[in-house]
């Protein structure tokens, strides 16, 4: 049997909570949450930056660093 992460156990029992009727919600959450964390490749975010830099989409250094302690 497979080592079972604690995390995966405690998700599993909080779905078993979880009314059938809400259960297409619950999956349609999950996956967009999971879609959320892929990174792009760094090809593809290089791309974009460079897009946004051409169209203006810049701000300054100092700005950057604000609230940063």
């Amino acid at each position: 049997m497979a080592n079972t992460s604690p995390y995966l156990t405690e998700l599993e029992n909080e779905i078993h909570q979880v009314p059938a009727e809400f259960l297409p919600l619950l999956l349609s959450i999950v996956k967009s949450y999971r879609q959320s964390l892929q990174l792009m490749s760094a090809e593809d975010s290089f791309k974009q930056g460079w897009q946004e830099t051409k169209q203006g989409e810049t701000y300054p250094l100092a700005d950057l660093w604000e609230d940063i302690d």
